[in-house]
């Protein structure tokens, strides 16, 4: 596996002789919508074949999978072409494995609203241990806004991926419905209301597990949080269901705005089975940065495997870029979300090479309309430093934010260096 950047004067085809593999797969792999039109700077993955297979009359996926010792899933996730399809066709070359050697087994976590296409997500699915589908909307009672979500539930179970459900006292326009949150935490009748209400969704639905996301925790509130966590972990492991909760840095609220450290952590970590680093990133941001920094990913990493044990720990993997207006204004100016396939095509319009900020590990590219822009966003290089983190530390996995597009970086880049875990 090599991760090319784009330089002066290149083309698919001549990158493609550079390496020796054909440009149709490099187009393939890294989903190239204009391949014909790079931008400078821009990052492309490389995959070597190990070992190829040529269709025979009369083979299927199963049959060629098993001859091979792969299941039917790895064979597809070593083969883009065939997602969305209903036939392989005799003389058709498939990838049975690549050259890398896997660095450790992980758990991988998607999160996708109700309403994703299901063919976008039967082309996800085969990289995924967890589904979470976002998301329960807890009331101020104990009771949940109900979603139609069977059709991800049963979609995920046909590709061996476990559903989880997730509970969360946000609001639809993304801001916490603190009200909601002090009447869970403080009245324990509300408190036993919702844990029995949520029993009954996950048994009546299919879920595999829950996932806790409740933010903007008085410090009033820290204690009592723990002990709601305490209860449903206990309710739920009774059920067979495992519990995960996801920290942000708005999980516990501070008087200042500072991170929050402090002894809750550790404690929630001995009650729960997974814990997800996540932050949802929904334009409001600080300032004109990457999302997640790398030197701030390890200053959390390290803090957070002094308090949780790391194989329970997975951290966010952000593929949402974004665009600010500048001057940047702090407290008026906000950002808006841009996709890695939209920012690449910004860039073409504009005329604009990506740059990389190696303190970040992330890309860049700036330019000048009716004012100046500047645009963060994701690639295959800053997604591989966030990876390596995974296995410095030892962590349990990796969730991305979200699945309502095809990440095909992300999801290559951890089909060739890790062993995908099912449950």
């Amino acid at each position: 596996m090599v991760i090319h950047t784009v330089q002066p004067n290149e083309t698919i085809v001549t990158i493609a002789e550079t390496y020796g593999v054909s440009a149709e797969s490099i187009i393939l792999n890294n989903q190239l919508i204009n391949p014909d039109r790079l931008v400078i700077g821009q990052t492309l993955l490389v995959l070597f074949p190990e070992e190829t297979y040529q269709v025979k009359e009369a083979d299927n996926l199963a049959d060629i999978a098993a001859a091979h010792g792969l299941s039917a899933i790895e064979l597809l996730r070593n083969n883009l072409q065939l997602f969305g399809r209903e036939y392989i066709f005799p003389g058709e070359e498939l990838v049975i494995r690549y050259s890398d050697e896997k660095i450790m087994a992980l758990s991988t976590n998607g999160y996708a609203f109700p309403f994703i296409d299901i063919s976008l997500l039967q082309k996800t699915l085969p990289y995924l241990t967890y589904l979470t589908i976002f998301y329960y909307k807890i009331t101020k009672d104990g009771g949940l806004i109900d979603i139609n979500e069977k059709e991800l539930i049963n979609t995920a179970k046909a590709y061996g991926v476990a559903p989880i459900m997730l509970i969360s006292t946000l609001t639809e326009n993304r801001t916490t419905d603190m009200e909601t949150t002090r009447s869970i935490l403080t009245n324990l009748d509300v408190q036993d209301r919702l844990i029995s209400r949520v029993l009954e969704v996950m048994q009546t639905k299919g879920y595999y597990g829950l996932n806790i996301d409740m933010q903007n925790i008085t410090p009033e509130e820290r204690q009592l949080f723990v002990d709601f966590i305490s209860k449903m972990s206990a309710r739920l492991k009774q059920a067979g269901f495992i519990l995960l909760v996801t920290f942000t840095p708005n999980t516990f609220l501070t008087e200042t705005g500072a991170f929050y450290e402090g002894p809750e952590y550790a404690m929630i970590g001995e009650l729960i089975d997974s814990a997800m680093l996540l932050s949802y990133q929904w334009g409001n941001v600080s300032s004109p940065q990457p999302a997640l920094p790398l030197s701030e990913v390890r200053a959390l990493m390290e803090y957070s495997i002094s308090q949780v044990p790391a194989e329970k720990i997975n951290i966010g993997v952000p593929i949402i870029g974004y665009i600010w207006r500048l001057p940047f204004i702090p407290g008026s100016s906000t950002a808006n979300a841009i996709t890695h396939n939209s920012a690449l095509n910004l860039a073409l319009d504009v005329g604009a090479p990506v740059l990389h900020d190696p303190a970040s590990e992330a890309p860049y590219f700036t330019y000048s309309l009716d004012n100046d822009y500047i645009v963060w966003f994701r690639d295959v290089r800053s997604i591989a430093a966030i990876l390596a983190l995974v296995a410095e530390y030892g962590l349990e996995g990796i969730g991305t934010w979200n699945i309502m597009q095809f990440a095909s970086g992300l999801w290559l880049l951890i089909n060739a260096l890790f062993d995908i875990r099912k449950v």
